[in-house]
């Protein structure tokens, strides 16, 4: 996996713009970065309490992919397990945080810490588990490590 500086966001409204296109499915598909991945999750954590995240984000990613032709199969679109550990990072970020602090250093801070890298579920699961097509269906254990 290529590692390279995440792209941090200027300020609070392009990832509201980020969720809310999410949401609305009008977010165009270029758009749809790791760094959008995690703006508009940490946007829903934090300002969204009225959306279950774990019965509802699932089927938000799902219906939002394929609003831009994206397919949701065994190969490609929504993974389960990799939204999943990424969502227990971003609440366990948004609980480390200042009370108040400003979303986009929230998220920035989030893209430039471990949680927020790319590769950071691979510290818990070895690549066969976490890119198997089970994987991808629905939630599976960590193999390597527990999240914690």
């Amino acid at each position: 996996m290529t590692d390279h500086p995440p792209r941090l966001f200027a300020d609070a409204a392009a990832i509201v713009r980020v969720g809310q296109g999410l949401l609305a499915c009008t977010l165009p598909r270029a758009e749809w970065t790791h760094e959008a991945h995690l703006g508009a999750t940490t946007w829903l954590a934090r300002e969204r309490p009225d959306i279950d995240l774990d019965a509802e984000l699932p089927g938000i990613i799902r219906r939002y992919n394929e609003s831009v032709g994206g397919v949701n199969d065994d190969c490609q679109g929504y993974h389960d397990t990799i939204t999943r550990v990424f969502l227990h990072g971003v609440r366990a970020h948004v609980a480390d945080r200042p009370a108040g602090e400003p979303l986009e250093a929230c998220v920035n801070a989030l893209l430039l810490s471990a949680r927020g890298k790319r590769d950071w579920p691979l510290r818990f699961y070895s690549p066969e588990r976490l890119f198997s097509v089970a994987a991808r269906r629905g939630f599976v254990e960590p193999d390597l490590r527990p999240l914690g």
